[in-house]
């Protein structure tokens, strides 16, 4: 069984920075895509960024392009979102997702993490 945690979430000034963390444990398949994917308050989950197996492909909301960075450390099982520029819109509950299904870029993930708070101040 694949578990899946968030870390880095918290409460930052506009303009600010945050690095999410999510660390998977368990199997995953051998062509594990992972991702980020927020759910601002009352609003409809956003997929946010994605990253193949081996960090060559990398796949960006408009929102968040220019601002976030995806990357992955697959020794450590984790991948990482670096946000930077940070607008009280980007406030949400980020979740991190792996082993993506279907096409790219991926909008269906077979596991879920619980999710970590990030909340932007203006």
């Amino acid at each position: 069984q694949v578990q899946l945690v968030e870390s880095g979430g918290g409460l930052v000034q506009a303009g600010g920075s945050l690095r999410l963390s999510c660390a998977a444990s368990g199997h995953t398949s051998t062509s594990n895509t992972m991702g980020w994917i927020r759910q601002p308050p009352g609003k409809e989950r956003e997929f946010v960024a994605s990253i193949n197996w081996s960090g060559e492909r990398k796949w960006y909301a408009d929102s968040v392009k220019g601002r976030f960075t995806i990357s992955r450390d697959n020794a450590k099982n984790t991948v990482y979102l670096e946000m930077d520029s940070l607008k009280p819109e980007d406030t949400a509950v980020y979740y991190c997702g792996a082993d993506a299904l279907g096409l790219w870029p991926p909008q269906k993930y077979a596991h879920w993490g619980q999710g970590t708070q990030v909340t932007v101040s203006s």
